[in-house]
């Protein structure tokens, strides 16, 4: 997973101003548009892309911690091994950049999620998280 892979699943987010702009109507054109199924949409269409993010996150982390967890081991076998080294160095990186990944998702949905609420509050109530 890469950061181009991140910048195409973030899209929903980067275009959410501009997509309520564009679906939500102003309260002078209300009555034109079904604001409250437009909100429903939008919602689950976020909530999706927030979840798939999450599990592709996630899974690349698991993926990378257990190479790493590998890596050590193979280290610990031979220190003198320098090509091995560098590649253990590679991996931690790598998983250092993901968990930091999840930071960025939470500040991502948070904005999202802000926008979101102070256009769509009076057409549509997101379900209680359980």
């Amino acid at each position: 997973m890469g950061q181009e892979l991140l910048k195409v699943m973030r899209t929903i987010d980067d275009r959410i101003v501009h997509e309520l702009n564009t679906t939500v109507p102003t309260a002078s054109f209300a009555g034109k548009i079904d604001a409250s199924q437009t909100c429903k949409q939008l919602y689950e269409s976020l909530m999706e892309a927030h979840a798939s993010r999450d599990r592709v996150i996630k899974n690349c982390i698991a993926q990378t911690s257990s190479v790493v967890k590998h890596l050590r081991e193979e280290r610990e076998k031979n220190l003198d091994d320098l090509t091995l080294l560098k590649q253990l160095r590679k991996e931690q990186t790598k998983l250092k950049w993901m968990q930091s990944e999840l930071n960025v998702e939470e500040v991502v949905k948070d904005r999202s999620l802000k926008v979101f609420n102070e256009r769509c509050r009076i057409h549509f109530k997101p379900p209680k998280k359980e």
